[in-house]
């Protein structure tokens, strides 16, 4: 089979690029595709035919926002009446059904399209130690900054090594330089042939994954916190 995976991402691929960490630990995506770069589509179909014609299988990881070298994303080759969202941005979508398609009709083997969307953001209970730790850190952050009368900015993160090892420290960032930008991940850290990531993105990404967490479930089930509303009176 040849499956086609598509993952969230517009313009920064760092939730695709996250794929290569599988290859790391053993067998994961033949190929990965990020917005960073141009996509070819010839180029693309003919590496499929080559891995699976080797392998007699073939997953690919793609970031919902290719696109060819003109801009266009690949997802608006199967639909030239593409909608637009309020903002006018093209709504992407259905690019894992589109490159199916193409690569069935190309390879006339067994293609599954696969597009994890929203899934994405719906797996708290996956989330390491290291995230949980930096997310309650940052809160932290806020809360106190906030209470202190600082305004117009937004927790960050910095990275730094102690002794050699990964190290989250708190920044405060102006939100002028925050809002309406994206941060990229590094072209460097894509490998020549565009179709996957450097021990590089590796070395960065996976430091963030440390820590297994011991979430509380009832019945086999997550435990959620129920907050009690209360009215917040406003300081005289």
């Amino acid at each position: 089979m040849i499956t086609v995976i598509e993952c969230m991402g517009r313009h920064a691929g760092w939730l695709t690029a996250a794929a290569a960490l599988a290859n790391y630990a053993g067998d994961g995506a033949d190929l990965i595709y990020l917005p960073e770069r141009d996509f070819d589509l010839d180029a693309f179909t003919q590496k499929v035919k080559d891995i699976y014609a080797k392998q007699k299988k073939c997953l690919v990881v793609v970031s919902e926002g290719i696109h060819d070298k003109d801009g266009k994303f690949i997802s608006e080759y199967g639909s030239a009446n593409a909608a637009k969202d309020a903002f006018g941005h093209t709504q992407l979508g259905g690019l894992a059904s589109f490159l199916a398609n193409h690569l069935k009709a190309a390879t006339g083997a067994k293609v599954r399209g696969i597009e994890l969307s929203l899934l994405q953001r719906c797996a708290a209970h996956s989330a390491s130690q290291t995230d949980i730790d930096e997310s309650f850190s940052a809160g932290k952050a806020a809360v106190e900054n906030a209470v202190a009368g600082i305004t117009d900015k937004m927790v960050g993160f910095e990275r730094s090594y102690v002794d050699g090892k990964y190290v989250c420290n708190i920044k405060l960032f102006n939100l002028t330089d925050v809002a309406n930008t994206e941060k990229k991940v590094p072209v460097e850290w894509i490998t020549p042939t565009g179709d996957g990531l450097t021990q590089d993105f590796i070395d960065y990404a996976l430091p963030l994954i440390q820590g297994e967490t011991k979430l509380p479930k009832e019945n086999s089930l997550p435990r959620f916190v129920h907050l009690a509303k209360v009215k917040a009176e406003p300081i005289a």
